[in-house]
């Protein structure tokens, strides 16, 4: 992975841009990274998996509440007391 100094990202962000095309390219400023850059489309397919991911993880959570007794009718009723 490339890394840029935050001024040089600016100062050559053509050439950033383009890097960030081919491989996520990070950007360093006081010799820490605060950010990575990466092309639309490895964005786009990054946000598919954590959201397949969590969708996972909330079923696997549902199914393991209901297997507890707690179906989705209990669950309406615990939240619809306001007590």
């Amino acid at each position: 992975m490339r890394t840029y100094t935050a001024n040089e990202a600016k100062t050559r962000f053509g050439e950033f841009l383009d890097r960030a095309q081919r491989e996520p390219v990070r950007v360093m400023r006081h010799e820490r990274v605060v950010g990575v850059m990466v092309s639309a489309e490895d964005y786009e397919a990054m946000r598919a998996f954590y959201a397949d991911r969590l969708q996972h993880t909330l079923d696997q959570s549902a199914a393991a509440a209901e297997r507890a007794g707690l179906s989705s009718q209990a669950l309406d009723a615990l939240l619809a007391d306001e007590s």
